[in-house]
């Protein structure tokens, strides 16, 4: 059943309403506001999970980058359907979105690269993200061949693995803490005109 505006407490629109706890969340989490889980999952139905970085959301979905090389770009490749989790334990807020993942442009991620700092650049080039490595010391030899072939003052390129993701929602849950487990929950679905369609979830 779809909800009347007047029967729901947040905006009609998912984005803007996401946008909205993110900023609260900016202003009270110690730590990463923008972690979240990210479920992926084989051809074969193998899912897996592991923490990324949230960098934008809008209206075309949320953006995060990675190692393509990584099991989750592997997985990804195979099966591009995933989901997120956002949880915010000082908010007493979740929320979850799931819906199929596309690759971004590569002049954007060339331009995110240029951004980060000079030693994730480096690790960025070290690193065989999800691949074994016999030791630390491996890991901080091939560190130390990256800078000393890219110095700190000089242009780094991109390698041409990492890229961003854009992951397109299909469908946003908005959850909230209430006491006796008598939680808030709205489930927000695009449906095939384009429109978001919301309902409230049982607890």
């Amino acid at each position: 059943m779809r909800l009347k505006p007047s029967d729901c407490p947040l905006s009609p629109d998912p984005i803007k309403q996401f946008n909205l706890w993110y900023e609260t969340a900016s202003d009270n989490e110690m730590n990463d506001p923008g972690a979240m889980a990210l479920a992926t999952c084989t051809k074969d139905a193998k899912p897996s999970v592991r923490m990324v970085l949230l960098k934008q959301a809008d209206d075309s979905g949320f953006k995060f980058f990675t190692n393509r090389l990584s099991q989750k770009g592997n997985e990804i490749d195979e099966n591009p359907y995933a989901s997120l989790c956002f949880h915010w334990k000082s908010l007493r807020k979740q929320i979850r979105v799931s819906g199929k993942i596309e690759i971004i442009d590569n002049k954007e991620a060339d331009k995110y690269f240029a951004t980060r700092p000079y030693n994730r650049q480096i690790g960025a080039w070290a690193s065989k993200q999800s691949h074994t490595v016999d030791s630390r010391k491996t890991l901080e030899d091939k560190i130390k061949i990256y800078k000393n072939k890219y110095p700190e003052d000089s242009k780094i390129p991109k390698p041409e693995y990492w890229v961003g993701y854009r992951l397109i929602p299909q469908e946003i849950e908005f959850w909230t803490d209430n006491p006796d487990r008598l939680h808030d929950r709205f489930l927000y679905k695009k449906s095939n005109d384009g429109i978001w369609d919301i309902t409230r979830l049982y607890p």
